[in-house]
């Protein structure tokens, strides 16, 4: 212990001779060491990040498309279909599933009083407001009677509410959609964007039946998208087998066949998210692992120019007593200082960065501990593997050639 003591000291006193060259080999380490703590901040935080808007869609859901299917025969015909007779059918016989909401959208132009605007509008049922934890911040909803007498009565997201209404209260104020007048009924609380960039509070909502009637005429009963809950996140994979039995059987799609339809399992979604994610994470992780590899040939450089410099030094040392595990210790050990101070720096340097990307993104960004504690371990590795080299060429000097150094 005395001995590394010693050597650490040594260590110090020489780095602080040469303050300039000490300086810019950290200058190596620290940047590598900062671009390792960055990087792993930012693939945490980017993970939970786009983990928590899929989390908020509601892990346990399961979205149901049209799929086209080829059929052979003289005129070959693309058919694909989904009904809210589906959908019922699906929340009726499907244990595992909550509930299915029915889903068309179109953009069509808003208009209230002197302002307009351009927005998505949603054809949906009222189970879609619960199934994607869409909440009423002013006003209510409408009825089941509404749904089944095709009522023009809306719900407004709050930028399309502000972008009509300015700070004025939009419940009660009629607007026209299309060429249709509607009244609003309800304004729903803010979601922000969703993590396909969408805004998801750019948007109005309305009985899926009016819209069929009034903004988007449909064949009977047609809709987009199906989109069903299970009944808890375990239960979703019996929940997409049940749908699929039930759409085939009302499909009338033979054992064998391609079905009409196709179903994405929200947590299908995470699990590819996670992947993309993770193998982001190993590569950037990768990346900056070679600047601190970098870094470490810079400490090698310096270490054997300080074994050059120092060899009449290493030369009286070695003829007063001093053993070769003694030289190969204080060299060692100086390159692990420099190393661990450039990490040191690097992990405060890196803090900061992540902690001002962090508020000017407004991401769950911060400094992770297994990634200063790593990048810690890493730094000494550096300079235990980049300075042994060095060390070892000046334990094994000749004291008499040594001597004869100017």
């Amino acid at each position: 212990m005395t001995v590394f003591l010693s050597a650490i000291v040594t260590a110090l006193r020489a780095l602080a001779r040469n303050k300039m060259r000490a300086i810019l080999t950290l200058l190596g380490i620290l940047i590598g060491t900062a671009a390792f703590v960055i990087v792993w901040a930012l693939g945490s935080g980017a993970s939970s990040f786009i983990g928590g808007k899929i989390s908020d869609m509601g892990s346990n859901m399961l979205y149901i498309f049209p799929q086209p299917v080829q059929h052979s025969g003289a005129r070959s015909k693309a058919v694909g279909r989904l009904t809210e007779n589906d959908g019922k059918a699906i929340a009726r016989d499907a244990v595992s599933v909550a509930g299915v909401a029915s889903f068309l959208n179109t953009m069509s132009q808003v208009v209230a009083a002197d302002k307009n605007t351009q927005t998505a509008v949603y054809g949906v049922n009222l189970s879609y407001f619960w199934i994607r934890k869409f909440e009423i911040d002013k006003g209510d909803l409408w009825s089941e009677t509404d749904e089944l007498v095709k009522t023009k009565v809306c719900v407004l997201g709050p930028t399309v509410a502000t972008t009509l209404f300015g700070n004025q209260d939009p419940i009660g104020r009629i607007i026209r959609v299309g060429r249709a007048p509607y009244r609003v009924i309800g304004v729903t609380k803010g979601r922000g964007t969703s993590m396909f960039g969408e805004d998801q509070d750019d948007r109005i909502f309305m009985p899926i039946g009016s819209f069929r009637a009034r903004v988007m005429p449909t064949a009977p009963g047609r809709v987009d998208m199906l989109i069903a809950a299970s009944t808890s996140e375990e239960t979703t994979q019996r929940a997409n087998k049940q749908i699929e039995e039930i759409l085939r059987q009302r499909h009338r799609i033979r054992p064998g066949g391609d079905s009409d339809f196709k179903v994405n399992a929200q947590a299908d979604i995470q699990e590819t998210q996670r992947t993309v994610t993770d193998k982001l994470f190993i590569l950037l992780v990768g990346v900056s692992l070679v600047s601190l590899v970098v870094g470490g040939i810079g400490v090698m450089n310096i270490m054997l120019v300080s074994v050059a410099e120092r060899t009449r030094e290493i030369g009286i040392r070695l003829s007063i007593g001093a053993r070769e595990r003694d030289i190969l210790v204080q060299f060692l050990v100086e390159a692990i200082v420099l190393s661990m101070i450039g990490g040191a720096l690097g992990m405060l340097v890196g803090s900061g960065l992540i902690v001002g990307a962090g508020l000017a993104l407004k991401w769950p960004m911060a400094p992770q501990p297994g990634a200063l504690i790593f990048g810690a371990v890493v730094s000494m590795f550096v300079g235990i593997a980049f300075g042994y080299l060095p060390a070892r060429r000046a334990a094994k000097l000749d004291p008499i050639e040594a001597l004869r150094e100017e």
